[in-house]
């Protein structure tokens, strides 16, 4: 990338966060915008002025990325705050995730004869993970209970770090079925235990120095957030160092961090999540620029009948299944199947295998994750805050029953705006019942006001 390129990847950051917040109101979100900037710059007309990034960049950029969103959000899991919700994130995690990866991957195999069963691994794996940011406007909804909206943004921090292994594991075969060197899936897994060994080493030991340095007021506030950051690159560099795996260290060292921290370590987190924001932003840019017109070249019948079923059966059936008897009924149980976005995690998992396995090999499975994204972003973005506030009209007095007080809303994720200026309040008649919690506090990893 040139000097050149990176000035105007910068002037379209700036923009962004000087209008975000105005495009938001017309469901323009950042994945779309950057998505469309990556292929637009990059191919047709704006083609001629040479942005493309280097295979080199577009891993270390999604690797970093990776990195980053594992550890903060493993570490936001406050499971002493969380206890009422731990039964049903058991049954969505336990139970729901296990069932979505495996009938994604059936599915896949079902509908594309020409891949193999370690790309339908990856698939089906790639795509189980959900993204909160991508319902932006479930998570800052009044309307939407607050144990259902802790429920929804607790799984979808904690997926990604559990796909993971899977979607390492499917590369690895992959890359072993293609011919091409690797460590095989033997030695992905041995690789794996290592970097969960070397995440609780650092997380655990460097939480714990946080809550002591901050107990006797040695830290430096300006320099804590960046202690945080260290730490987490720290974890991913030192298992990568012991031949074992870094994004398991990462996502590992943040559980760990979390629990030995405590509350004082809490608001250094934020820290890491503005710079995941940051470099996530360039990561949807990457996106659109190497995955998206290849998609197009591979566009069929059967790619987007996989899309379709991915948001729906594929999703809402595991949750179904994981939540029969759980006694929330049927409409939150469809609620919190349709909100589960395919976003950022799916989209690194894509750009790893791409670069890892050679278009050639990843292209079938890259081309289905990029077109089930693509149509999440979409789907969910347009239809976050309308079924949001039907769901709260129908749900309203079951809410308030079920809804749990005394319990903090968990921190939503990273991209999503912060709580609606005056005037834009929900739908008249969906207010909450007196009683119930406010609205989410500002989020402190946001990029725009």
């Amino acid at each position: 990338m040139s000097v050149s390129d990176l000035a105007l990847v910068a002037a379209l950051v700036f923009v962004w966060g000087a209008v975000s917040a105005r495009l938001e109101r017309f469901d323009v979100t950042a994945p779309i915008t950057f998505v469309i900037a990556g292929l637009v710059l990059t191919h047709g007309p704006l083609g001629v002025l040479g942005i493309a990034p280097s295979h080199e960049a577009v891993k270390v950029l999604a690797e970093t990325t990776l990195v980053l969103v594992l550890f903060s959000d493993a570490s936001r899991v406050g499971f002493r705050d969380l206890r009422a919700e731990l039964g049903l994130c058991l049954r969505l995690l336990g139970i729901g995730l296990p069932l979505t990866i495996g009938l994604g991957m059936l599915l896949a195999l079902a509908l594309f004869g020409g891949i193999n069963i370690w790309l339908a691994l990856l698939i089906g794996a790639a795509l189980a993970p959900t993204d909160a940011a991508l319902g932006a406007g479930v998570m800052v909804n009044r309307a939407v209970p607050a144990r259902i909206r802790r429920l929804i943004n607790l799984e979808s921090g904690l997926n990604d770090g559990i796909a993971t292994p899977f979607v390492l594991v499917a590369v690895a075969g992959a890359g072993v079925a293609a011919h091409e060197s690797g460590i095989g899936p033997g030695g992905a897994v041995a690789e794996l235990a290592l970097g969960l060994a070397v995440g609780v080493v650092v997380g655990g030991a460097g939480g714990w120095l946080v809550s002591v340095a901050r107990r006797r007021d040695w830290v430096a506030e300006g320099f804590a957030g960046a202690a945080v950051l260290g730490l987490a690159v720290c974890a991913y560099a030192s298992a990568v160092a012991l031949h074992g795996n870094g994004f398991i260290a990462a996502f590992i060292g943040g559980l760990a961090f979390g629990s030995t921290a405590g509350r004082r370590g809490e608001p250094l987190v934020p820290f890491v999540e503005e710079t995941g924001a940051l470099v996530s932003l360039l990561v949807w840019l990457a996106f659109g620029a190497v995955a998206v017109a290849p998609m197009f070249e591979h566009l069929t019948w059967q790619l987007v009948v996989y899309a379709v079923l991915s948001l729906t059966v594929v999703r809402m059936v595991p949750v179904a299944l994981a939540l029969a008897g759980a006694r929330l009924g049927w409409p939150t149980t469809a609620f919190v199947g349709w909100f589960g976005p395919r976003g950022l995690a799916s989209v690194v998992f894509a750009l790893i295998a791409l670069e890892d396995l050679g278009e050639k090999a990843a292209s079938p499975a890259v081309a289905v994750i990029t077109a089930t994204v693509l149509l999440s972003v979409i789907a969910h973005g347009a239809s976050a805050e309308p079924l949001a506030r039907r769901y709260g009209a129908v749900t309203a007095r079951a809410a308030k029953r079920r809804d749990s007080g005394g319990l903090p809303e968990v921190p939503t994720r990273r991209l999503i705006r912060r709580a609606r200026a005056p005037g834009t309040e929900a739908a008249p008649g969906t207010e909450p019942a007196p009683g119930t919690e406010p609205a989410p506090p500002p989020v402190p990893g946001e990029l725009h006001p």
